[in-house]
């Protein structure tokens, strides 16, 4: 299969290594060009997990194919694979608009609704390719960047969800798609993948419980110690309050509730069971954490749960949770964490009705 990996963060280095390993031909674009220089004098891009550490190559003909020409990156490429955070969609998606063509396949690891973001950028830039864009709920690695050659990943997706923006594409992409990751999951639509988004749910508790540790200490793991009995009760109310707004959109079961992920004898959720062990064992999240402008913030409170509590309101789903921790984060930072881009009203979707937003969801933008 050829695919396109697109951006310089853990889960894209995580993605070049492995779909390389899995003789896809793979090339690699991202926007600091500049960035690429260690690996290509090096010629070798180390991953160490499960198996121990290797190298895949960088630049031989069998190996990663970085280039600095997006164009050429995704002109010829089946799918397009984007672990980017949320916050740089919009920017990227303008971009990436006028290259794309019909039948290619955008997947956006986790999304946060970023499917209908891409999509209206080509609808924008005039071109008419038909495209798919598909969306889960996580990265498929547990994966940290050890400087600009390496990155370490301690595991991989077991399970994920994925949906699809128009959803009519979906057996089409997800069949390509599982060419690529195996651990592909059909759901409903890209609604109910961005509702699968783990990030929102997980770390907004975190950070924001453990502020005074973050501040204090130069550095502290929020999974380790910072997951204590009162913030996991939190997290299973917030979590709570997405399955409600799932169920009342008549999204079905798997929910993928975030219990699991902390259990060993539950449900096997997106990492597979105990997976919460290995990232704490890892040690790779021990970190500083700027509660100003860290992703948790940036991606997963001011985007991601803002983007849930927009459709708790839209579906009449009561969320004080959700909005309690908004209202806390906008104190922190002293920025409405509350509303936004990727709310349902800055996408300009909260007019629509059940039936509007389900046909939306099937059919996409309509010419």
């Amino acid at each position: 299969m050829k695919v396109c990996v697109i951006g310089g963060g853990h889960g894209s280095y995580a993605a070049a290594a492995e779909l390389s390993e899995k003789d896809h031909h793979v090339t690699w674009w991202r926007r600091d060009a500049a960035a690429f220089s260690p690996l290509i004098d090096g010629g070798v891009l180390e991953i160490d997990d499960h198996r121990g550490r290797r190298s895949v190559g960088v630049g031989d003909a069998d190996g990663i194919a970085i280039t600095t020409d997006l164009a050429e990156a995704v002109s010829n490429a089946d799918v397009i694979v984007a672990p980017v955070p949320a916050f740089a969609h919009d920017s990227l998606a303008r971009v990436l608009a006028p290259h794309l063509r019909d039948g290619q396949i955008v997947y956006l690891p986790p999304g946060s609704f970023g499917s209908v973001v891409f999509a209206a950028a080509v609808r924008e830039a005039g071109n008419p390719a038909d495209v798919a864009f598909a969306e889960t709920g996580t990265l498929p690695y547990l994966a940290r960047k050890h400087g600009d050659t390496r990155v370490v990943v301690s595991g991989y997706a077991t399970r994920l969800p994925t949906g699809v923006f128009p959803a009519r594409h979906t057996e089409r992409a997800l069949a390509t798609l599982s060419e690529v990751y195996p651990a592909v999951e059909r759901i409903e639509d890209a609604l109910s993948g961005a509702l699968m988004n783990a990030g929102p749910i997980i770390h907004p508790p975190l950070i924001l419980m453990n502020a005074g540790p973050l501040e204090h200490f130069p550095s502290w793991d929020i999974h380790n110690e910072g997951t204590q009995e009162s913030i996991r009760r939190v997290t299973s109310a917030l979590d709570a309050e997405r399955v409600a707004i799932r169920e009342a959109l008549g999204y079905d079961a798997p929910h993928f509730p975030l219990a699991d992920h902390y259990t060993a004898d539950g449900d096997e959720w997106m990492y597979g069971n105990a997976a919460h062990e290995k990232l704490t064992d890892s040690g790779d999240w021990r970190e500083h954490i700027d509660l100003r402008t860290h992703r948790y913030m940036t991606e997963d409170v001011e985007v991601g749960l803002a983007l849930l509590s927009s459709v708790a309101r839209w579906a009449s789903v009561p969320a004080p949770v959700a909005d309690g921790l908004l209202a806390i984060a906008g104190a922190v930072t002293g920025r409405p964490a509350g509303s936004g881009e990727r709310t349902l009203e800055g996408l300009g979707l909260d007019r629509l009705d059940r039936d509007g937003m389900r046909a939306f969801l099937t059919e996409g933008f309509v010419q």
